[in-house]
């Protein structure tokens, strides 16, 4: 039965890439962006990305949000180009090219999206107005 009371809340079920995606949007430039879990609540819920802006909410109760590093078991640090660059020069095997840095940064930053997919929590704590409420997290996808 749906309420008003996020602890009611049982387990929320994220998308990795929706988790990935948020997380990569805050590292690359404060964007803002979270896992939202809207109201009415109930026993299992889905959490999906959004991007947070100030006053956007009347009516109560809000939804929560999810800060997607609180998903993610220690996320790894995103790649910068500049680390990219500085690993590509000190590779005594590669001559470095504008290509070949392009190349190497997407593998990196690939490698990093799939470390982050793997690494989603089994449970978070919820945050809100009643205090904190553990609930587990199903990663789908």
């Amino acid at each position: 039965m749906a309420s008003d009371d996020y602890r009611d809340i049982r387990s929320i079920a994220v998308h990795r890439e929706d988790v990935v995606t948020a997380l990569e949007a805050n590292r690359r430039g404060d964007s803002g962006a979270v896992l939202r879990v809207t109201p009415p609540f109930s026993g299992r819920m889905r959490a999906r990305l959004h991007v947070e802006h100030d006053g956007e909410y009347d009516a109560t109760p809000t939804p929560i949000h999810i800060p997607p590093s609180r998903l993610v078991a220690d996320p790894p640090a995103y790649p910068t180009p500049d680390a990219t660059e500085k690993r590509l020069r000190n590779d005594a095997d590669a001559d470095y090219t504008v290509e070949r840095h392009h190349e190497r940064h997407a593998a990196a930053v690939a490698d990093w999206r799939e470390g982050v997919a793997d690494a989603i929590v089994e449970s978070v704590t919820l945050d809100g107005a009643s205090g904190p409420h553990r609930v587990a997290v199903a990663a789908l996808g």
